[in-house]
């Protein structure tokens, strides 16, 4: 965790508590505002640490080393210690990510649909992280490099140039 992490946490925390669960569920507690803005940020930092590590897990199965995954105020990082070696590699590492944040959300809309008539501060909490993970995977398959929309966008311009420096530049 870099140090940048504590302060969007808190953030995070504060909007949730502060203001989103106060407006979209005025009936709850004070306390619960509070406790269930901290689960959510806790669990939102935990999707996005799952979509770094769906691109480290695919670029070890490549035979590729990952250095370090750092949580930080943007976001998150994978350091892998080497670039791919073809195309088709770039692009499962690419979209791993997306696709984690996308069954993510999927999952938490489905706590969220499954609870929304009998515990409200799940289903509240389920809700808002369905929709951060949708939203993260959209954002980040934007096709501008080096979000994972460009890597993807650059892999598919490898593989049908066969030339990774103009892909690169294109993307």
């Amino acid at each position: 965790l870099h140090w940048s992490w504590f302060i969007i946490f808190v953030l995070v925390t504060w909007i949730l508590g502060a203001s989103y669960f106060p407006t979209q569920y005025p009936a709850w507690s004070r306390t619960t505002y509070w406790v269930v803005g901290a689960a959510t940020s806790i669990l939102f930092f935990a999707s996005v640490l799952a979509h770094e590590l769906a691109h480290s897990r695919v670029a070890q199965a490549a035979g590729m080393k990952v250095k370090s995954i750092t949580l930080f105020i943007f976001g998150g990082v994978s350091q892998i210690g080497e670039e791919p070696g073809r195309p088709g590699v770039e692009f499962r590492m690419a979209i791993a990510g997306p696709l984690t944040s996308l069954i993510l959300g999927g999952i938490f809309w489905g706590i969220f649909f499954a609870t929304r008539q009998s515990v409200e501060p799940l289903s509240g909490l389920a809700f808002w992280l369905g929709y951060i993970n949708i939203a993260l995977a959209v954002f980040n398959m934007i096709p501008g490099f080096p979000l994972d929309g460009g890597r993807v966008l650059r892999s598919i311009l490898w593989w049908r140039s066969g030339n990774v420096r103009s892909a690169t530049r294109t993307a």
